[in-house]
């Protein structure tokens, strides 16, 4: 697949499919105000918080009854108690080679936790850790699902996470320069007050996740059939 920027236009015309969801954002604003927009996973409600915003947006993570062990809420403290003073934090754009491999390392360490035990033990996993991480930077973190990751990289470990960010990187450097005044315009531009980070990921979902169940596009101008899908 080629690196190019998905233009300007072609992120207009995906934010138009997501502006056209019913309560796109709801969950996502109620995280924020719970949280004082700072999410602090040493606080366990918090991480209740995480949980059911991840659960909102499709990660399925069972839910312990009472009296039974609780792997996410562990897992998660034990992983915040490593990783949450050092994860990189401001724009996309602006992201460092080193805030990058943090991010990658913190995002495969992620990945990992046990999230439920017993016969069915299973892991976050790739597209719950990411959409975790960009819960807790959402001006930073690009996230990813297995479509998109499998579109874009081919794989989802820890090396493709960090190509992934890598590759936002570019894109956000180059929308900015294209949309001109720093980028401060492109939450009018579309149309909801959301993140670059959040904007390009909206367009791969898109472009992939949508596009792959032939969801999304028309005959022409479509930037990733034309030797950019991958």
């Amino acid at each position: 697949m080629s690196d190019a920027l998905p233009p300007l236009a072609e992120l207009r015309r995906a934010a138009e499919v997501f502006n056209g969801f019913a309560n796109a954002d709801t969950t996502w604003l109620r995280l924020v105000e719970e949280t004082r927009s700072a999410i602090d996973l040493s606080q366990p409600a918090h991480r209740t918080i995480l949980l059911r915003w991840l659960n909102s947006w499709g990660c399925r993570i069972r839910y312990p009854r009472d009296g039974e062990p609780a792997p996410f809420d562990e897992g998660v403290r034990a992983w915040w108690e490593t990783w949450g003073t050092t994860l990189p934090s401001g724009d996309l754009a602006d992201l460092t080679d080193a805030g990058i491999d943090t991010a990658a390392k913190a995002y495969a360490d992620l990945s990992g936790v046990v999230v439920s035990a017993g016969r069915a033990r299973r892991t976050l996993g790739p597209t719950a850790a990411a959409k975790a991480l960009y819960a807790l930077r959402p001006n930073t973190i690009m996230p990813w699902d297995a479509a998109i990751a499998a579109a874009l990289h081919g794989v989802g470990d820890g090396a493709a996470f960090g190509r992934h960010l890598r590759l936002g990187r570019d894109w956000a450097a180059a929308v900015i320069a294209e949309a001109g005044d720093g980028g401060e315009d492109i939450p009018a531009l579309m149309g909801r007050p959301v993140s670059l980070a959040k904007v390009l990921d909206e367009y791969l979902y898109v472009a992939f996740t949508m596009g792959a169940k032939g969801d999304w596009g028309t005959d022409s101008g479509e930037w990733w059939k034309n030797g950019n899908r991958g």
